[in-house]
């Protein structure tokens, strides 16, 4: 029999992380599979822990998209790389719903199984991984800094009651100049969004033409400095599903990108939902393409170029 390991956060979500497990193992059985169930504990755990398998033909990653970024950044380390796939159980999981996976765990384990092995961009900030989004400047924060019990309580609900609180603070602004498709370009800027992905923030379809496999991710400047501003912008980017038409935003498609700070951001990235401490003032934004993953068949037209 084929061999699966499962990388599970117990961590994530509101869902009965043993009883599911056993479940799947029934199910990995029929479908020929021998399975083992490696719990994480703490966070980077699911990194070492990718990392340390010797052989293997499955790597499941049940948990968040926090969890599914760990596992790639350790399977990029390996010299040998193994087929990973994304079981989500946490919170938001946006790169799950976008894959197509439902809330029916049982269900969504099948679908992959009876999915098809892809070749995926993965997005690299200074060489380390992000699966699908990079975001820096207000409030991005509110990701990483909702707190877990208020998530375990009240899932995406919990993010907008930790956003609300946040509202009354100073819009901050950042000098920089990038450098994108042989351009350079400089000003000042209250957010950048750098994304691998047609779901952002709980948001379908943010972007109407997004493929994981042409070696293209999508980055998105926002000029704006006044709250108001900012959120007419987010209301017609969610509304229209097209950064391109919306004053206030610089959009752009490419595999290469360069930030230079004037000074010395003392805020941190996010990525994937978690924090990034990135201490330099200069970021490097490319694509890997090192890594396969096995994905349902649900969206497979609209989300890969063959």
């Amino acid at each position: 029999m084929k061999k699966c390991v499962i990388i599970c956060n117990p961590q994530s979500g509101t869902n009965d992380k043993e009883k599911l497990m056993k479940k799947f193992i029934d199910i990995l059985k029929i479908n020929g599979y021998n399975t083992e169930i490696i719990y994480t504990k703490g966070p980077q755990d699911a990194t070492k822990i990718i990392k340390s398998i010797k052989k293997c033909d499955l790597v499941i990653v049940a948990g968040g998209d926090g969890t599914l970024n760990e596992v790639i950044n350790g399977n990029l380390k390996r010299k040998e790389k193994l087929l990973i796939a994304n079981l989500p159980l946490g919170t938001s999981n946006d790169v799950g719903r976008m894959y197509g996976y439902t809330k029916n765990y049982v269900k969504d384990l099948q679908m992959l199984l009876n999915g098809e092995i892809k070749n995926i961009d993965t997005c690299l900030i200074n060489n380390k991984a992000f699966v699908y989004v990079a975001a820096f400047g207000n409030y991005v924060d509110v990701a990483y800094n909702t707190p877990r019990k208020l998530k375990k309580k009240m899932g995406k609900i919990a993010y907008i009651i930790h956003g609300f609180k946040r509202a009354t603070e100073t819009l901050k602004t950042y000098k920089l100049k990038y450098e994108v498709n042989g351009k350079i370009h400089e000003g000042e800027y209250s957010f950048i969004f750098i994304s691998n992905s047609s779901r952002i923030g709980g948001v379908n379809n943010i972007y109407p033409d997004v493929k994981l496999d042409d070696n293209k991710f999508e980055v998105a400047f926002c000029n704006l400095q006044k709250k108001t501003a900012i959120i007419n912008a987010l209301f017609k980017v969610v509304t229209s599903n097209n950064f391109k038409k919306i004053k206030g935003i610089e959009y752009y498609k490419t595999d290469k990108l360069k930030i230079n700070f004037f000074e010395m951001p003392n805020d941190s990235w996010c990525l994937d939902g978690e924090e990034e401490k990135v201490n330099n003032k200069e970021i490097v934004f490319s694509i890997n393409k090192d890594i396969n993953m096995l994905v349902p068949s649900s969206n497979l037209e609209k989300l890969f170029t063959k």
